[in-house]
Parts: structure tokens; C-alpha cells; sequence
């Protein structure tokens, strides 16, 4: 027998949704195993093609869904010449076709609970219905937004009633000993009693292989790259101390044009690349860093003793803004403002900070492990009905 998984994530813009489910597919088939004692295989929903190029688990594979992104005007096809409405569609409709014919004995739905414009509340309903074995999770970053802007989510669809309708447990990726979310007023207080703050994502993700050049180096990587330009740009003008290289990674989505403008500014010694196979494996060997505030960015960042620079985005969501002050109250890192993150203030940080040691234990970075622990208790807990590989269905 196989135990069935499926992630989803909606990615309208950049790949941290699919990165951190990523992330928990791999800790899903290193531990789990060994705690259920059968093999797992398993489905990566994404809106974001580029994903693919990511390594999966073995016995786990994509599904892609047709992209959208999001605009002043909210959500729109990313490249199909169709209306919004028409894309949903099509969206929700691939995604319960999935759901019945995989027949998973778990969901984990990343950050937006009924999806991207409600796209999955159908799937879930039905699979609610006919397969109430399967455990349904919530899973959410350990920062949601401003309270006003979260709780103005929730009630949009449904509120706590809905949660609990629909879903089994709610995962925060976080130690609310950083920030709780609770507290704050991101999560209603509500449903407490559903949650477990696992840790963050950050132990444990599969590192490969960096180049075997010893000569130290300072990094600055800015994520999927869709919003980087402004700090990658002032970065590339930065001087590095002598002996050390700076390696600017723009990202794999930031725009042609903003990536050529970064290339023609760096100063000698610094090299501006694309994307680089393995970006936990340079983090591990950077003298320092300098990022911006994504969830997937810091927690890897975090399981570094590297002095870390977070410059948050500042656009959109205030998510990024709050983690880094959160983070630094703590002495965990350091944050100023995309403003304060001149060529000038650059070069004096990566002068006061290359080499220093920053001490990272008092946080819980364990999320991973904890997920697979809380994964196998909640499918033991459920009536499982457990099938052969091959799921008939009547016609």
C-alpha cells in the first residue's frame, strides 16, 4: 500500500508558495516512512511552470496548472488570452478531476485556503463528501500580513466556520516565540484549538552541491527575482572588502531588461548570475548575506551562522517588513528599509560584518520534521481506507 499526498499552492506571483511545499514533499519522503511504515507518492500542485525544473522526491510528480498572476486589477491569466472567470474554471475543474482520481489519503493547501479566487472550494467539498479518510490541512507562513488585511481575508471567505467545515488542522510554519500570529490578530483566535505552530521550514531541505572554489564570498540573492531589481541593483555597485567576491543572483523572474541594467553596473569583483543550481549550498558558505524578506529566503538564511542583511519588500503585502523586524528584535538578523540599502551603506555593512559568527539555536528551525511527525498522526487518527495502487472508480 502507498500513502497519498497532494500539496497545493496557487504561485500567481514568484515561487515561494511552491518552494516551501517543495520543501515539505521531500521531508514527507524522508521521514513518513518510517513513521506509517508505508511508502509515499505524492502531487506538487503549482500555477508556476517554472517549478518543474526543480527536483521532485521520488514517487512524486507536478501538476501544472494554467497560470495566472495578479495585477491592479487582481487576478488574470498570466499568458492564456482568456477572461479570469473562464480561467478559474478551468483551474477548479483540473483541480477536482485530481482530487477524486488520485484520491489522496492527505491535502496540504499552502496559504490561501479555498484557493486562488475559491478555484479549489469545489474539489474540497467533494472530497470532504466522498473521502472524509483523507486528512485536509491548512498550511501558512508564520506572517500573514497586517491585521486589518488578513482578518479581511478570512471573513471574505467564510471565516472560521468555513475553516473548520473544510479542514482538519492548521500548520503555522513558525516559532511564536518570533512571532505569533494569534497575538497579533492575523489568525483568528478562533481556531487555536485547530493549530500547532510546527517551527520553521528550514532544517532539513536538500542541499547539493556548490562550486569547490574556496575563496570567500558575500551573497546577495533576492528570490525568485520578480521584484528584486531595486536591491540587486544597489548591491551590484557595492564594493566587497578585499579577498572576498560578491555573487548577486538576480533570480530566475526577474525581468531581461532589469537583469542586463544589473549586469552592466557591478563593480570588479562581482559576479551577477541568473540563477545558480543549489542556492542553500552558497548559503552555507557565504561570509555574509544580504536578502530580501521572503519566508523561504530567511529560513534558509537561518540555518547559517552568516551575518544576514534582510531589505523586505515593501510593495503589495507588509508580510516581508514584519518578519525582518520580528527576526531582528531577536538578534537573528538585521533589516533596514530598501531606501537605506544604498551602494554606499552596502559596502560599509559587507566591511563591518564579513566573517562574523551569528548564533541561530534559540530558534525552532525544525518545522520539517515536526511536519511529518504531525502528517502521520493525523493519517493514523483518520478512518483510513486503504486501496491498491490502481484506484477504480464506477462508470
Amino acid at each position: 500500500m502507498v500513502t497519498r499526498i497532494v500539496l497545493y499552492s496557487h504561485d500567481s506571483i514568484g515561487l515561494g508558495h511552491v518552494r516551501r511545499n517543495l520543501a515539505i514533499a521531500h521531508a514527507l519522503s524522508l521521514y513518513l516512512p518510517s513513521i506509517i511504515h508505508e511508502p509515499v507518492s505524492g502531487l506538487l500542485v503549482t500555477g508556476q511552470s517554472a517549478a518543474t525544473s526543480f527536483p521532485t522526491p521520488a514517487g512524486w510528480d507536478w501538476l501544472v496548472l494554467p497560470g495566472i498572476t495578479t495585477g491592479v486589477d487582481g487576478y488574470r491569466p498570466r499568458h492564456l488570452t482568456l477572461g479570469i472567470d473562464t480561467m478559474t474554471s478551468i483551474r477548479a475543474g483540473i483541480l477536482r478531476v485530481a482530487l477524486r482520481e488520485f484520491a489522496p489519503d492527505l491535502l496540504i493547501v499552502d496559504r490561501h485556503a479555498l484557493g486562488a479566487r475559491r478555484e479549489l472550494e469545489s474539489a474540497l467539498v467533494s472530497l470532504r463528501a466522498t473521502r472524509p479518510e483523507c486528512a485536509i490541512v491548512l498550511g501558512l507562513r508564520e506572517v500573514l500580513d497586517r491585521p486589518s488585511v488578513a482578518l479581511a481575508e478570512w471573513r471574505a471567505i467564510g471565516g472560521a466556520t468555513a475553516i473548520r467545515r473544510l479542514f482538519d488542522a492548521l500548520w503555522v510554519y513558525g516559532d511564536p516565540r518570533v512571532h505569533n500570529a494569534f497575538e497579533t490578530g492575523e489568525i483568528p483566535s478562533s481556531l487555536l484549538n485547530l493549530a500547532v505552530h510546527t517551527g520553521y521550514l528550514a532544517n532539513g531541505r536538500p542541499i547539493g552541491h556548490a562550486t569547490s572554489d574556496s575563496e570567500p564570498f558575500i551573497l546577495t540573492t533576492v528570490g525568485g527575482g520578480s521584484d528584486g531589481h531595486r536591491l540587486a541593483s544597489a548591491a551590484a555597485r557595492a564594493i566587497a572588502p578585499p579577498g572576498y567576491r560578491h555573487l548577486v543572483v538576480t533570480g530566475p523572474q526577474m525581468p531581461d531588461a532589469h537583469h542586463a541594467e544589473i549586469m552592466s553596473v557591478a563593480r570588479e569583483g562581482t559576479s551577477i548570475l541568473r540563477s545558480v543550481p543549489d542556492a542553500l549550498a552558497l548559503l552555507r558558505r557565504a561570509a555574509a548575506v544580504v536578502c530580501m524578506g521572503g519566508y523561504n529566503s530567511i529560513s534558509e538564511a537561518m540555518t547559517t551562522a552568516a551575518p544576514t542583511l534582510v531589505v523586505p519588500r515593501e510593495a503589495r503585502r507588509q508580510e516581508q517588513s514584519i518578519r525582518a523586524a520580528a527576526l531582528a528584535r531577536r538578534g537573528l538578523v538585521e533589516t533596514v528599509t530598501a531606501d537605506t540599502a544604498t551602494p554606499a551603506f552596502l559596502s560599509a555593512w559587507f566591511a563591518a560584518n564579513v566573517g562574523r559568527v551569528v548564533p541561530r539555536s534559540t530558534v525552532n528551525l525544525d518545522g520539517l520534521e515536526t511536519v511529518a511527525v504531525l502528517a502521520a498522526a493525523l493519517l493514523n487518527s483518520k478512518q483510513r481506507v486503504r486501496e491498491p495502487a490502481e484506484v477504480q472508480h464506477a462508470v
